[in-house]
């Protein structure tokens, strides 16, 4: 997504341009530039917006961030009809359940995509702030300082609202972006530029700050991930497929997001009722998101109890159990899980089951079938509890809550840009201060070493 682009004779396009209010593919008039080409272009254009982005004030940033807001719900009819097609290709296509659920927009989602862009604006501005500051013997002043981290591109799949959460956040904390999503919301997404970029124009942000490849061809991701003299960071969101490609082709560093295999673990000491609701809401609320549950641990002293009673529930729901042997001989109309249910991303209404005999074992499945994202227990025992939280290396752990809270807007963030499971400087649901790093700013009075 271009924000307001000048295009200059013979220099690439990169994005939509700025004002276009009802883009569609080919609408714009195609550079006699290559892809490769016109990606380094924006590349180039990324870097020169950064330098401004990173000089903004919280109150010019937050103006241009309410304008995108107003915008998209003042463009949220020519939305939906543009996710139409989307949708109605994906159909075609023959895409599942969960992925249409992902891709589709409704003017529902776009008031609630324009509010969480609102609350984006009324968040905290953490650029610039003083993270430590110490002076030495010698007299020097030091301040460790929030900064931007300059341009990041995002590559991502089928869910158009991406497009508006990346977009925003990362201008918030002041980053130019360089977007890339899905041919299967190609449609939506040009819309969804062409709105923000409405908003950008009246708030008279500086231009690419936010700029989208609007070509489908899969060679653009190679070339996005090839520009280290440009981006400083890139991030996929989307399958495991789409995440060891990009970081197999990066030259910059690569913020992961693997597969959401979410635990939620019953102790023998849970209650019961809340376990019940808890492992309903993780599955069943919505199955086609990352932190959606995969698979149920129930401890064999409760399984008796619990699961007839909740596997009835889910069976009600919709939910196909793969269960162990004792979870099928509870539940009789489970099928049996095989070794490859144990660890795999269902992003449906599958769930695998398994009894445990401890808190040991539990921790042991955990380990070794699960994605580091997030996992749950539910348990009474503030020992097992403490344990649980300690012990699974995961990006989120949570007691007595379920899974479906690791995101970015539940923890207070607003919008998020994705979830990390990597270990290096972001880990769980990013908001805006994982969009950022810092500086160290020494003053002295003429000090030498």
């Amino acid at each position: 997504m271009g924000d307001r682009h000048e295009a200059t004779q013979g220099e690439e396009r990169s994005g939509v341009r700025q004002g276009t209010s009802d883009a569609q593919p080919g609408d714009v008039s195609q550079s006699a530039g290559s892809l490769r080409q016109r990606i380094a272009a924006m590349g180039r254009h990324a870097r020169t917006a950064a330098a401004r982005l990173a000089t903004l004030s919280t109150e010019r940033k937050n103006a241009g961030l309410l304008a995108m807001a107003d915008s998209l719900e003042a463009g949220a009819e020519r939305i939906v009809e543009a996710n139409a097609r989307d949708l109605g290709a994906g159909v075609r296509a023959g895409l599942d359940d969960a992925m249409l659920d992902r891709l589709r927009l409704d003017a529902g989602r776009i008031v609630a995509i324009a509010a969480d862009v609102r609350r984006i604006a009324e968040l905290p501005d953490p650029v610039g702030e003083v993270l430590r500051d110490w002076q030495r013997p010698n007299g020097l002043r030091l301040e460790k300082v929030r900064v931007p981290i300059g341009v990041i591109g995002i590559i991502y799949e089928s869910r158009p609202n991406v497009t508006v959460d990346a977009a925003t956040l990362c201008l918030k904390a002041g980053n130019a972006t360089i977007l890339r999503g899905g041919s299967e919301a190609i449609h939506s997404n040009l819309a969804l530029a062409a709105a923000l970029q409405r908003g950008a124009a009246r708030a008279e942000l500086p231009e690419h700050a936010i700029q989208l490849i609007d070509e489908v061809d899969r060679t653009g991701v190679r070339h996005l991930a090839e520009q280290e003299g440009s981006l400083d960071l890139i991030i996929p969101r989307g399958g495991r497929g789409l995440i060891e490609a990009v970081t197999a082709a990066a030259r910059m560093p690569v913020l992961k997001h693997y597969d959401g295999v979410c635990h939620v673990y019953v102790d023998r000491a849970a209650e019961l009722e809340m376990a019940a609701a808890i492992s309903h809401n993780a599955k069943v609320q919505r199955p086609g998101v990352c932190n959606a549950m995969e698979t149920l641990l129930v401890h064999r002293e409760v399984a008796a109890h619990f699961l007839p009673r909740h596997g009835r529930e889910l069976l009600d729901a919709g939910v196909t159990l793969h269960g162990d042997p004792a979870t099928c001989e509870l539940v009789p109309e489970a099928v049996p899980a095989t070794e490859d249910d144990w660890g795999r991303e269902y992003l449906s209404l599958d769930l695998a089951v398994r009894v445990v005999d401890s808190l040991d074992e539990a921790l042991r499945h955990i380990a070794r079938h699960g994605s580091r994202h997030t996992d749950a227990i539910v348990t009474e025992d503030e020992a097992a509890a403490a344990r649980f939280l300690a012990e699974v290396d995961s990006a989120t752990v949570l007691h007595n809550a379920s899974t479906r809270f690791a995101d970015g807007g539940e923890f207070g963030f607003g919008a998020e840009i994705g979830i990390s499971t990597d270990k290096l400087h972001a880990r769980g649901p990013m908001g805006l201060e994982e969009l950022t790093i810092y500086k160290y700013v020494v003053r002295g009075s003429g000090q030498v070493r």
